[in-house]
């Protein structure tokens, strides 16, 4: 793997392919490049691997969509389309896979993190859907992800007030499958890849696809509504406004326009 690279990409000789967002400069915000390489990852491993760990290190899991890096800035839909092929493979690949999250999973950063079958935290990590106060709603999938594994109120105040949700909490609600000690998730999603690796691949893909299809039957609809949405919203002047706002640190002045 080149560590300069923003994605880093490496299967070991078990069969686990361990995808690493690599800009820990920008806390692994999410720019059109690494969502090509996402996503050319989990097709490969389609027909290579026999689990997929997704990562960003120590540090930080995502920041989310880097509106600088998107492609044409905030008055489009930079990587969301790629994210959405993304989101949308991975809770339909054959192979299952892991989220390790250490520190913020911001925006996207919750998309990628749930479309995963198990996640690992740590106690310190958050979720935060980072969206309503820049004007935007939650988007990747988002919407049904968190509400198919925590209810649809949650997944309301999640979105509504863009709070963080750390760890405990999260694990409380079904958004995290088990919480480990700080520095230690990608550690821990290891161990559980390994036995996924070693398990009988027809049926951990039976199991996953039966339980993806009972609690995310809509996915594809979703998607495409929040795709539609989210490009409204991108081109109204309460997206500048609040983009502005929070570069410079004050309360928006949201017009409804």
């Amino acid at each position: 793997m080149a560590e300069h690279e923003p994605l880093l990409v490496n299967m070991d000789a078990t069969g686990v392919m361990e995808i690493r967002l690599n800009r820990p400069e920008a806390l692994n915000a999410f720019n059109k490049r690494i969502g090509f390489g996402i996503l050319a990852a989990i097709r490969s491993a389609q027909d290579t691997a026999r689990a997929i760990i997704v990562t960003g290190g120590d540090r930080a899991f995502s920041a989310g969509a880097d509106i600088q890096d998107s492609g044409d800035g905030i008055s489009s839909n930079g990587p969301l389309d790629e994210m959405n092929e993304i989101i949308y493979e991975l809770a339909h690949s054959r192979v299952p896979s892991i989220a390790a999250v250490a520190g913020p999973a911001v925006g996207v950063g919750v998309s990628l993190a749930l479309a995963c079958d198990y996640v690992v935290m740590a106690k310190s990590s958050f979720f935060m859907l980072a969206f309503t106060p820049i004007g935007l709603m939650p988007d990747g999938g988002s919407t049904a992800t968190i509400a198919a594994s925590a209810g649809r109120l949650r997944a309301m105040r999640m979105a509504l007030t863009a709070e963080r949700v750390h760890g405990p909490l999260a694990l409380e609600w079904g958004l995290a499958s088990e919480l480990v000690e700080e520095g230690s998730p990608l550690e821990r999603a290891h161990e559980v890849a390994a036995r996924f690796a070693a398990g009988a691949p027809l049926a951990l893909a039976a199991t996953r696809a039966a339980i993806t299809a009972a609690t995310l039957p809509n996915l594809r609809a979703v998607l495409d509504h929040e795709t539609v949405n989210q490009t409204r919203l991108l081109a109204t002047e309460d997206v500048r406004e609040g983009v502005a706002a929070f570069g410079e640190k004050r309360t928006p002045n949201f017009q409804g326009r």
